[in-house]
């Protein structure tokens, strides 16, 4: 069993991880195609500003750069320690470093069992000595120059922060970022996560002043209630962004083979994102455009988008995808359509989208934002630009920036779409620089107006306070511990239906009316009881410590409507049960009035 002391650590000794100062590679190698020469590789290529070092017992140098026998041997103390040696040398390597002065490590080595990492962790405690990893690509830091990975390229500096639990991932999306141009605060592998884990990594990048969003893939959650409280303690601060694989069953199989970990219903996971205030994504491109999105606008003073376009089709697509999301579009006013005639041909549309007509140059896309800009209903605005011989798609970026800019700080966000693929790139990175959210099609655009969106209600949310509690509402612990406490004295890990009832109206949760009935007839006169008194029908179920299952003994029985199906039924349980399960000890049955809610949310708790 891991150590239960590294739940409560969260972000202490994490600068030596985050923000180190000297930093030492252990098993630093020159051995071709092996982790040990890739880190070093990648260490020394990525321009490192602190000290550099490296150990391995069997070299004077590797890559030109001086080598140690040990980590004790060091002329400086190190930060931060990255360790790519084989699993058993690892528990002593910690203890080494701790002895030195770090206080924190990337093990980047696969293959530790159980008994190595409870050694690892056990090595690190004394001093707190934090873990990253183990089995993980390992950690960047772009803008301190840190490449401690074995990836097969850095990444440039920016303001996303990004962590993973998959390290293939993370060089794929490595490729797919440089050729965009996105860069990066960090980038965390975190691998096994024997120590630190999600939780610790959104408690310290909430105050991280590096970082404008935080990306996540998630695969499995480890420590569910550290992860809320990070959660919601880094949404409220900046856009936390999010990738969780598994969401199919035979995706979730993998996921679990994958991590070793139980994935989870999917479900529960999505409600879970939702109450911490993250904006939950489904692939790469769009981890990356919601956090371009949420980076230049957190938040929307409404929902409702006004599309502004020189081509009809584009305007129309937008419209389209934005009915697809679930969003709004927004109705032009009397004043604003009128204003808009005045400056637009004839032809334009008269509603929005509102389409200024293939001929528009700088200047009528200038004039016609400047219009919807001032309507006080103006929420959204999407700017669309389709390519034309007419006008350069830069002259018609940079004049609208210019009169952007002139307007000074404006509530109403606007997201812009510039049409084409050589002929708008330049127009899109210009807005990039310029902090409007750019995208390559209109239906990307949409998309984005709609993680805008949920965002702000998720953050609405976050801000909510529970009801206050019943004032005369009773806990009694005593009886509840008593229940319990029997059932691990007959050494069982399961509560019967009327042991977990019990449990729920000692703590003034409501539950249905339910009543043991000891033999058939017994179930028979107590469904006539409460059908008599006015409950439609009756839910039959088997009571029985020894059949967690009922339903695969044919032990339940619902919407009975008579006494007499109620004691049938019964019989018909202890006829099949007896053939099922010979040895199983029968308690009886308990009854229960069915009750029907129509738009209720099942929710079943564990």
């Amino acid at each position: 069993m891991l150590a239960l002391w590294r739940r409560t650590l969260t972000i202490r000794n994490l600068e030596a991880l985050l923000e180190p100062g000297p930093v030492v590679l252990i098993g630093a190698s020159p051995r071709e195609g092996s982790i040990g020469r890739l880190v070093a590789r990648n260490l020394l290529a990525g321009g490192l500003k602190h000290g550099l070092y490296f150990v391995n017992p069997r070299h004077s140098e590797i890559e030109g750069h001086k080598c140690y026998a040990r980590v004790a041997d060091l002329p400086d103390v190190p930060t931060l320690g990255i360790i790519a040696t084989p699993p058993a040398t690892i528990p002593g390597i910690i203890s080494e470093l701790a002895a030195k002065g770090a206080r924190a490590g990337v093990v980047i080595t696969a293959g530790l069992n159980a008994n190595i990492k409870q050694q690892m962790l056990d090595a690190a405690q004394s001093s707190l000595f934090r873990i990253l990893g183990p089995n993980g690509i390992g950690l960047m830091l772009p803008h301190m120059g840190l490449n401690a990975t074995f990836a097969h390229c850095g990444a440039s500096a920016g303001h996303l922060a990004f962590v993973s639990q998959s390290g293939a991932l993370v060089t794929g999306m490595l490729d797919w970022a440089a050729a965009r141009g996105i860069g990066f605060s960090q980038v965390i592998s975190v691998g096994d996560m024997a120590d630190v884990d999600f939780g610790d990594l959104l408690d310290y990048l909430a105050g991280d002043i590096k970082s404008r969003a935080i990306l996540l893939y998630i695969e499995a959650i480890t420590d569910a209630p550290k992860f809320m409280s990070a959660a919601r303690r880094a949404a409220s601060v900046k856009p936390v962004i999010v990738i969780k694989s598994g969401r199919h069953a035979a995706a979730a199989k993998a996921a679990a083979s994958h991590t070793g970990r139980l994935a989870g219903a999917d479900g529960v996971y999505d409600a879970a994102f939702r109450r911490a205030g993250l904006l939950r994504v489904f692939d790469l491109e769009e981890l990356f455009d919601a956090a371009e999105t949420l980076a230049f606008v957190p938040r929307l003073s409404g929902e409702r988008l006004t599309i502004m376009t020189n081509g009809g089709g584009a305007g129309v697509l937008a419209a389209d995808r934005l009915a697809d999301f679930g969003g709004q579009l927004a109705e032009l006013t009397p004043a604003t359509r009128e204003a808009l005639s005045a400056i637009l041909p004839s032809t334009w549309s008269c509603a929005n989208p509102v389409d200024i007509i293939g001929d528009a140059d700088q200047a009528r896309y200038v004039r016609a934002l400047d219009i919807l800009l001032s309507d006080p209903t103006t929420e959204a605005v999407l700017v669309i630009h389709c390519p034309t011989a007419l006008t350069p798609p830069q002259l018609v970026a940079e004049q609208l920036l210019k009169s952007i800019k002139g307007r000074g700080k404006t509530a109403v966000p606007i997201l812009t779409n510039w049409l084409g693929s050589d002929v708008a790139e330049s127009s899109r990175k210009l807005f990039s620089a310029n902090g409007l959210p750019t995208y390559e099609t209109p239906g990307a655009a949409a998309r984005g107006l709609m993680h805008l969106v949920r965002h702000t209600r998720m953050q609405s949310a976050l801000m909510r306070a529970p009801p206050r509690l019943i004032e005369d509402q009773s806990f009694a612990s005593g009886p509840a511990r008593l229940i319990i406490k029997q059932a691990l004295a007959d050494d069982r890990t399961m509560l019967t239906e009327a042991e977990a009832k019990a449990i729920l109206k000692h703590y003034s949760i409501p539950i249905v009316p339910t009543e043991i009935a000891s033999t058939p007839v017994d179930a028979g006169r107590i469904a006539e009881r409460l059908i008599g008194s006015g409950h439609g029908s009756i839910a039959l179920k088997i009571l029985s410590k020894d059949i967690s299952h009922k339903s695969d003994v044919d032990g339940v029985r619902l919407d009975l409507d008579r006494a007499s199906a109620v004691q049938l039924s019964a019989d018909e349980m202890l006829t099949r049960i007896a053939k099922l399960k010979p040895f199983a000890r029968i308690d009886g049955f308990t009854v229960s009035p069915m009750i029907k809610r129509p738009h209720a949310l099942e929710l079943i708790i564990g």
